[in-house]
């Protein structure tokens, strides 16, 4: 989209609120890559108006999944006026209104559409007014009308399966035409991939008493209005011509229980809609004004939990619209049932690859979760307070613990639990990753060299454990989810590897995440295991047995130390301590010492070092999951950090209208770890908290003015503002917690 249709409201000052980053557009869009996002934590839309005054809106859900796993779109609805007010007008204005997690659109005089995703309710709403009174139409615009196989392009979109001995497809969506008065819809999988992946994976037994996540799996839709009547089996229309015209678009999705007696499809889909008819009974008795207040309570809540407000030079001010969008993106899909996909999240639209084109059910990588990347939607969630959209992702890996450890039995036949860098939500690896051909490979062996013993992904996952438990405290937290998965993720390293000749745990054979596959003692388990093990350690002696502790006493000390090399006389750290293949991918596993794992940092030692190793770092990136910038605010470096997340935050898709649209780079659009990479980075320029101790201003640069609300551990928040390098007003709460913040003003 070219310059000309993007006005974004720019009036960000310090103290001022979201609705400083408002978006604010002057003209309709062509198509979906015209598209701005809403959402409620569960439900989302890509809403556009053509420019024939018609408004389209893609609707999706968090866990939307089909029978190969791939996460679908609900559906596409479009509103039509007839006379339309909005058609040609030369004051068209749509406006994102942050504050309020809604979008309104109008005409120039007293036309009005307001549409926002139920924050408290299952529920899309559009409310439209005009001045003089028209007729509505409301169509569902389905796609998936017939069954479909996939062609290899459009596969990719279901990663785990391109490469199977059969054939991918498609498969429809059930309209019903026998709803009255309202338009319903639903996805219900009658096939699913889920027992052909335990079989292949060598699992097939004990899949065999567990039921199957995807088969059964409905999802979809019912659209209805105040007054609006049936016309077929795909549009609503009002009877008269009307001044006012509210439409609700109700969503759910279900899955059969264990224990559920035998079933089949009509008898899944006979459920599905009384469930739905029920939230639309439910939702008619609502003050329709109350539910709106509800609304704008929540999000009001929601932007005074943290905010970072910057202004002055070097595109501060961009980046901070950036930061506010991001998080905004966050919170439309972060209470959901799944945790946040990086690549598109809830808001793909119609794709383009090349010179091909697919449906807006089309994503690079597809549906399964690659740790590397889903990680950095949810480390900026500390210190933003939004402890709440974590939970979909620990829920994720604790409902998968009793696979885990039950493969961790199959394949090597000890205790203790690993997980794939590459899974299904359920745990299991994508097949095309596995490898198909088994013949003469053990269970234990994976094809794909760029994750066959990555596992750091358990490690770094206790380190995003212990900083919720750090901020919120939640004693029920580090009992039920922390304190379990730590145990039997450290228990499949304590019995998976050997010890060498000085009793050393020898990490071998082991890979350094996908860039160095055959290596020994990777440098990002070996600081992994350091910092977990150290942090768990200093955990109230009454959260754990002693004989826990002893063992993870023992496990330190059998850890080995970091690896090192020498590069022209001067010290810096490595990736591994033998690597015994060429570089295969463009991570620098050696910083993994810094972030995730803070071993180095500000106020640490051994500065230096890390700063050298930062300096000296073979690859230089800034897009996607790169964490350059992360890395330089946590090592003190205030331009560097500065400079690129600037950079990153002015750098969206060029196809795509929205300026939160990151991508695809890695990825796809729009890509989560792009935005999300940036809020961490930003946040850490501000502040540093490890133990007690808080340090405010560590990377922060002398030329950006700033007003900031945030939280740190031990339920801590802390807000102030600095103006021309002077810290005008602090606000610690708890009070006592003031003893325990570090300012560190911004120096040349």
């Amino acid at each position: 989209m070219g310059a000309s249709l993007l006005l974004v409201a720019f009036a960000a000052c310090l103290g001022s609120g979201p609705d400083a980053y408002d978006v604010v557009w002057t003209s309709p869009s062509a198509d979906s890559s015209g598209s701005m996002p809403l959402g409620n934590g569960d439900i989302g839309v890509n809403l556009w108006m053509e420019p024939s005054g018609d408004l389209l809106f893609y609707v999706s859900k968090t866990d939307a999944w089909d029978d190969n796993c791939r996460l679908l779109k609900l559906g596409r609805v479009r509103v039509s006026l007839t006379p339309n007010p909005f058609a040609g007008v030369k004051h068209f204005r749509q406006t994102l209104k942050l504050e309020d997690g809604a979008v309104s659109i109008t005409s120039g005089r007293s036309d009005s559409i307001r549409i926002w995703v139920d924050a408290n309710h299952p529920a899309v709403r559009v409310e439209a007014r005009t001045s003089d009174p028209t007729s509505v139409v409301v169509a569902l615009e389905p796609w998936r009308t017939e069954k479909r196989a996939l062609g290899k392009d459009e596969a990719v979109s279901a990663y785990g399966m391109m490469e199977a001995p059969h054939p991918v497809y498609s498969m429809p969506d059930v309209i019903f035409d026998d709803a009255d008065d309202t338009v319903l819809w639903c996805h219900s999988n009658e096939t699913s991939i889920w027992r052909e992946t335990m079989d292949l994976q060598g699992m097939g037994s004990w899949a065999a008493e567990r039921p199957d996540p995807l088969l059964f799996r409905t999802f979809g839709g019912m659209i209805a209005g105040d007054g609006l009547v049936k016309r077929g089996k795909l549009e609503l229309v009002s009877p008269t011509p009307r001044r006012t015209h509210d439409v609700n678009v109700y969503c759910l999705s279900t899955v059969p229980q264990q224990g559920t007696p035998t079933i089949d499809v009509a008898a899944v889909t006979a459920s599905w809609r009384q469930r739905i008819a029920a939230i639309a009974d439910a939702d008619r008795t609502l003050n329709k004004h109350q539910s709106y207040s509800d609304h704008r309570a929540w999000w009001h809540d929601f932007w005074n939990r943290s905010w970072i407000h910057a202004d002055g030079k070097d595109q501060a001010r961009e980046t901070s619209q950036g930061y506010a969008l991001q998080r905004f993106m966050t919170a439309c899909a972060g209470r959901g049932a799944s945790p946040i996909k990086f690549n598109g999240s809830i808001f793909t639209v119609d794709a383009r690859e090349g010179k091909e084109t697919f449906d807006a059910d089309y994503r690079r990588w597809g549906g399964p979760y690659w740790f590397q990347n889903t990680r950095l939607i949810y480390w900026p969630l500390m210190a933003s307070g939004d402890f709440d959209m974590a939970a979909p992702l620990f829920r994720m890996y604790t409902d998968a613990l009793p696979f885990a450890e039950a493969r961790t039995q199959t394949y090597f036949g000890h205790d203790g639990a690993f997980f794939p860098e590459t899974m299904y939500f359920w745990g299991a690896y994508a097949n095309d990753n596995y490898g198909w051909d088994r013949a003469g490979k053990p269970v234990s062996l994976v094809d794909n060299r760029y994750i066959r013993w990555y596992w750091t992904s358990q490690l770094e996952l206790i380190a995003l454990m212990l900083d919720h438990h750090a901020h919120t405290q939640d004693a029920s937290f580090l009992r039920d989810t922390l304190l379990p998965f730590a145990e039997t993720a450290l228990e499949f390293f304590d019995k998976h590897y050997a010890r060498d000749a000085a009793g050393k745990i020898l990490l071998k054979p082991g890979q350094a995440l996908e860039t160095w596959q055959d290596v020994v003692n990777p440098a990002p388990d070996i600081a992994g295991l350091q910092y977990v093990l150290s942090r768990l350690i200093e955990l109230p002696p009454d959260a754990f047995s002693e004989s826990q502790r002893t063992q993870w006493q023992r496990m330190l000390s059998e850890t080995p130390d970091l690896p090192t090399r020498d590069l022209e006389g001067v010290r810096m750290l490595a990736p591994a301590q033998e690597i015994l293949a060429d570089r295969a991918n463009s991570e620098n596993a050696e910083l993994y010492a810094v972030f995730p794992f803070r071993i180095f940092g500000v106020g640490k030692p051994d500065l230096e070092l890390a700063r050298k190793t930062f300096e000296h770092r073979e690859v230089k990136g800034n897009r996607g999951w790169n964490q350059d910038a992360v890395q330089a605010a946590l090592l003190g470096m205030a331009d560097t950090a500065a400079d690129l997340v600037a950079d990153r935050f002015v750098t969206h898709h060029e196809g795509s209208r929205f300026p939160a649209f990151w991508g695809p780079n890695f990825d796809w659009i729009p890509d989560q770890d792009h935005g999300c990479n940036g809020v961490l980075a930003l946040q850490t320029m501000l502040i540093q908290s490890e133990g007690k101790t808080i340090r405010l201003f560590p990377a922060w640069p002398k030329s950006w003015d700033v007003d900031f609300k945030v939280h740190a551990p031990y339920q801590t928040t802390v807000e102030g503002r600095l103006k021309n390098g002077r810290l005008e007003r602090l606000k610690v709460h708890p009070q006592e917690r003031l003893a325990d913040v570090e300012v560190m003003l911004p120096r040349d």
